[in-house]
């Protein structure tokens, strides 16, 4: 029963330490602002709609046509409210460094509702209904999120209108937002499951359950918004 408690104190010290003082960093909140905008452009991105704009005046002339898929009003779209995206989030205590935000629960939450449901009393403070409730990291990650989105909009732009031949995330956050010395986030690789992921991971396996599938996801991968 000791042994049972000391393991219960431990989970649940995981779970709330640190979360003041533990904030993200400029880094992680532009990793993941791209990971979100990348990955809604990319669901919109093989769309054949055509767009007409322009009023049509007296003189007869036609409003002009552009294609959807090259038009400023996906990025509006995509960018509108993708900051909202971030409380998707949730804070995996267990991983180092960026990869403790993915989306799913995480292996400390699910061992914790495990035990409730065992009829093992845990406190962590909050009700159990606010245990899913955003975290204080991830609500400021989306403030930040908005914060960063509104400075650096015109570079976002700049990208989407003739820069797409490169990574959202090494154009936005390694060329504009970050210094040298404040990327290191961005190297942070997944090599592995811990806790139940969900959100674009699961939209991800659908689409690349092909044989050999297993072989490569052993392989070194980069924390984009598809291994989340």
């Amino acid at each position: 029963m000791k042994l049972c408690t000391l393991v219960l104190l431990c989970v649940c010290s995981l779970v709330t330490a640190n979360e003041d003082d533990r904030l993200p960093n400029k880094c992680e909140v532009c990793k993941f602002l791209t990971i979100e905008l990348q990955d809604a452009l990319e669901k919109t991105g093989r769309s054949k709609e055509v767009l007409e704009v322009g009023e049509v005046l007296d003189t007869g002339k036609r409003r002009r046509k552009i294609k959807y898929n090259t038009s400023e009003t996906r990025l509006t779209e995509a960018v509108d409210n993708i900051c909202e995206r971030i409380l998707q989030y949730s804070v995996h205590a267990e991983r180092p460094g960026s990869l403790r935000y993915a989306k799913g629960a995480s292996q400390t939450m699910t061992t914790l509702k495990n035990l409730v449901h065992k009829g093992v009393k845990v406190d962590l403070g909050m009700p159990y209904e606010l245990w899913d409730e955003p975290s204080v990291e991830v609500s400021d990650m989306k403030k930040q999120c908005e914060t960063m989105l509104e400075q650096y909009e015109e570079v976002v732009e700049d990208w989407y209108f003739h820069h797409q031949d490169k990574r959202l995330e090494n154009f936005l956050c390694q060329n504009h937002v970050l210094r040298p010395t404040e990327q290191e986030c961005m190297e942070e690789v997944w090599k592995g499951d811990l806790g139940t992921k969900g959100g674009a991971k699961e939209a991800e396996s659908e689409s690349t359950e092909k044989e050999g599938e297993q072989e490569e996801e052993k392989e070194d991968k980069r924390h984009d918004a598809g291994e989340l």
